[in-house]
C-alpha cells in the first residue's frame, strides 16, 4: 500500500523534529483534509518555536478563521506583520495585511 502524504511527512518529521518546512506541509496537509486541531497542533508549534517562520504566520490565521477563532486569528495575523517587516519581506507582509483586513471588514 503507498504512503499517503500525511504519512510520508510524519515520519519525515519523525527524522528531523526541526525541520519547519516539514512541520509546515503537514500542517497543510492536515488543514487541507480538514483535520484543523492537528493542523494547528503544528502551525502552533512553527509559530512558538520558529517565529520567524513566516509562512505559517498567514495559513495559521486563514485556519483559525476557518475554525471560527477569529480573536487569535487577529493576533496571529498581526504578529506575523510585526516579524515580516522586521524582516523586510514586503510580500508577505502585504498578504498578511490584507488578510487582517479582510477579517476586519468581515466585522468580526
Amino acid at each position: 500500500m503507498e504512503q499517503t502524504r500525511i504519512e510520508f511527512l510524519e515520519g519525515s518529521l519523525r527524522s528531523d523534529p526541526n525541520s519547519t518546512f516539514v512541520r509546515y506541509a503537514l500542517a497543510m496537509e492536515f488543514a487541507n483534509a480538514g483535520r484543523s486541531e492537528e493542523a494547528w497542533t503544528h502551525f502552533e508549534h512553527l509559530l512558538t518555536h520558529h517565529p520567524e517562520y513566516a509562512a505559517a504566520y498567514y495559513q495559521a490565521g486563514k485556519l483559525l478563521v476557518r475554525s471560527g477563532r477569529q480573536e487569535e486569528a487577529r493576533q496571529v495575523l498581526a504578529k506575523g506583520i510585526e516579524v515580516t517587516g522586521k524582516q523586510g519581506n514586503l510580500h508577505a507582509r502585504s498578504e498578511l495585511e490584507a488578510a487582517l483586513e479582510e477579517l476586519r471588514s468581515q466585522g468580526h
